[in-house]
């Protein structure tokens, strides 16, 4: 009996350091996509779930990795910050400042964002005092609307569901329009980037027609292992169907980050913070 407790402490002490290194490390993910509408290659990062995570001294480490991709620009899919009454998100503010410095950004809200922004009773002024500075600096936030880049004949458009969408323990079921009737009808001529921060609803992103949805929100399930990907869903659920990584459905395609931070549980093993780069390029 000693032995078993021996080994179970093992596993616990095994298990403890691994969160913590995870918790405090981030790899970069290069992705990519090819598609006929594209006009030309465009390279560009994918931020999403920092939750005011930092690495290094004033995210110092992050903002080197992203500048060595050299990006065409930087899109966010939301929940940079953690939502709760009162928070100081001091580290996601100045990461952000730093972004919007240096890239144009295309920002879509996540949950945390989104309830600031709808329950200024409950969260005060924090989404305005969070967004107005960077909306200053140039950052683009895409509030169930989109902007077209002709350059490269790309349309980026963000997707902002209800809350209701969020629930834990269980996925509620969307109708089938509701990503036409939420953003209008998408244009066929051209490559659609949807940032969707929540990855439950691909077949809804896909049969709305986007070549490429981007989403997070799912901390890549919290506890990775090979062959079965995240085994947990900070909504309660177990193992998740898309928890992290690159979904093709009728020739469409989701991009899942495993995001860059963690709220409330402090859980990432084997599992450590991602930063998404995504190269889309013409077909030949």
């Amino acid at each position: 009996m000693g032995w078993i407790l021996g080994i179970l402490l093992a596993l616990v002490i095994f298990f403890i350091i691994v969160d913590i290194l995870d918790l405090n490390r981030f790899v970069v993910r290069t992705r990519k996509v090819v598609s006929d509408k594209i006009k030309k290659p465009v390279t560009l990062v994918f931020l999403s779930d920092l939750h005011n995570q930092c690495y290094g001294k004033e995210n110092k480490k992050l903002l080197r990795a992203i500048a060595k991709q050299a990006p065409d620009f930087v899109v966010c899919g939301g929940d940079m910050i953690i939502g709760q009454p009162g928070r100081e998100n001091g580290n996601a503010v100045r990461f952000m400042d730093e972004i919007a410095r240096n890239y144009t950004c295309f920002y879509a809200l996540g949950n945390h964002e989104y309830r600031t922004a709808v329950f200024p009773d409950t969260y005060g002024k924090m989404y305005e005092e969070y967004t107005t500075p960077l909306k200053e600096k140039g950052v683009v936030f895409l509030r169930n609307e989109g902007v077209f880049l002709e350059e490269y004949n790309l349309e980026i458009k963000g997707l902002e569901i209800d809350k209701h969408f969020y629930k834990k323990f269980t996925v509620v079921p969307m109708e089938d329009n509701y990503v036409e009737d939420t953003l209008g009808k998408k244009n066929e001529e051209c490559f659609t980037l949807l940032l969707a921060h929540n990855p439950d609803y691909f077949p809804k992103y896909e049969k709305y027609g986007a070549e490429l949805t981007l989403s997070g929100h799912l901390h890549g399930g919290l506890v990775r292992f090979p062959f079965c990907g995240g085994i947990a869903s900070p909504a309660v659920r177990f193992f998740p169907r898309y928890n992290g990584g690159m979904y093709r459905r009728n020739g469409k395609t989701m991009i899942v980050s495993c995001g860059l931070g963690t709220h409330t549980l402090p859980v990432r093993i084997f599992n450590p913070g991602e930063l998404t780069v995504i190269k889309i390029e013409p077909a030949e």
